[in-house]
């Protein structure tokens, strides 16, 4: 990945109002690669104390655009055609951890796989809560 597409991505993810609302933190980027992260708020979770899973589907939908995004070379803009995710556990940690990859970039549709995971604030626990299935459709 280029030097300035990395800096497109970056940008964009610290312009967007959503990411703040939520404090979110861009872990890494690379060609066909996203990860990031969320810390827990109270508005985030269940009387239980897990994630809400509305609130991992919202990490899957940007950290998979965002992926799709790193395959292109150009700058671009991508939709959500499909999205499913299937929630292994309850979600209990301190924060959600995005891990999303492009298995198939073609040169309008791509197809991401990304994994959901919580961990705790010393970082010494990671647990797999959902894993997804993404279509994105690039549109510019």
């Amino acid at each position: 990945m280029t030097p300035e597409k990395k800096k497109l991505i970056t940008d964009s993810f610290s312009r967007s109002e959503t990411l703040k609302f939520y404090n979110a933190e861009l872990l890494e980027v690379e060609t066909d690669f996203v990860s990031i992260k969320i810390p827990k708020m109270e508005m985030m979770t269940r009387k239980a104390g897990m994630f809400n899973g509305a609130m991992i589907a919202s990490l899957v939908d940007v950290s998979s655009g965002y992926a799709a995004v790193s395959h292109y070379e150009q700058d671009c803009y991508v939709v959500t055609i499909e999205l499913k995710v299937n929630y292994l556990r309850p979600a209990m940690g301190d924060a959600l951890v995005s891990k999303s990859y492009v298995i198939k970039g073609g040169t309008k549709i791509s197809v991401i796989r990304t994994e959901i995971y919580t961990v705790n604030d010393t970082g010494d626990s990671e647990s797999h809560v959902a894993t997804s299935l993404v279509t994105m459709m690039k549109i510019k």
